[in-house]
């Protein structure tokens, strides 16, 4: 039995990355209500693993995350995307006439926004540490005309009613999760994500761009972030996709000479 950190209790949207990466390992669901408390755990071995989203295709990235697996010197071993289908729900016998207030985490909020504006302006919308948390505040202190915004299956697990379904503004919603896991090793990586500095002079990226297709490595994905303390200096955090482990090695020795730092964060298999 696999114990594995996931944000929220069961329900959530981590539970679904979970069992969708680890498919048929039985697991034991460990929830937490913050990103740091699911490391903090995983750092004492109360758990094996953690599943922690760190980008969605309408929010963009999830920088925090990548910030604290970069500074903790975590090592990710895969990654899993789920589509995100968003319910709006309520205590059995509400209706959308009789909500006040919508509570949900703050990512839902924003990727559902444009429905609660048409159905629900000008009422309260209160941000929670994840989107079980709304639906456990809901079914357990039993409010009435408070709604939460959540996955179909935190619904069924804490007995609310469904509303309104898949109220998503983009239904091309997805959330990537990185998986760290102690004790799981990747087989066939085709994939390595990055977080790297460079010196601060011009054309500096360029050429780390120009060497990465030489290599014919795909980039996915690459993202800057101000370094704290060094004004207009930068970490980069970038994803590349390879076909061939042979070219990859022969990329990475040609740009680290040209990197201030560079750290590995993960070599793995894509999920797509």
């Amino acid at each position: 039995m696999k114990k594995v950190a996931i944000l929220g209790r069961r329900g959530s949207f981590h539970e679904e990355a979970a069992l969708a990466f680890y498919q048929d390992i039985p697991l034991e669901l460990k929830g937490f209500d913050s990103f740091e408390k699911m490391l903090a755990a995983y750092d004492s071995a109360d758990v094996d693993a953690v599943v922690i989203a760190v980008e969605n295709t309408l929010s963009g990235g999830l920088v925090r995350n990548l910030e604290l697996i970069h500074s903790g010197g975590y090592q990710v071993v895969g990654e899993v995307h789920i589509p995100i289908h968003q319910y709006l729900m309520a205590l059995p016998g509400e209706s959308l006439e009789s909500i006040q207030e919508v509570r949900s985490h703050e990512m839902a909020l924003y990727q559902t926004r444009a429905f609660l504006e048409k159905h629900f302006p000008g009422i309260p919308q209160t941000q929670t540490s994840s989107t079980v948390a709304a639906v456990q505040e809901i079914a357990s202190g039993q409010l009435k005309g408070v709604a939460a915004v959540a996955s179909r299956l935190a619904a069924k697990e804490y007995g609310l009613e469904i509303l309104a379904r898949e109220i998503e503004s983009f239904k091309e919603n997805r959330t990537r999760f990185f998986v760290l896991d102690r004790y799981f090793r990747p087989e066939k990586a085709d994939k390595a994500s990055w977080c790297f500095t460079l010196p601060h002079k011009a054309g500096a990226l360029a050429q780390i761009l120009t060497i990465l297709s030489f290599y014919e490595m795909n980039l996915t994905r690459i993202q800057s972030l101000p370094i704290p303390g060094c004004p207009w200096e930068y970490f980069f955090y970038a994803d590349i996709r390879f076909e061939d482990t042979v070219r990859y090695r022969q990329a990475l020795s040609a740009v680290r000479p040209l990197l201030a730092d560079l750290d590995i964060m993960g070599i793995y298999k894509g999920s797509f």
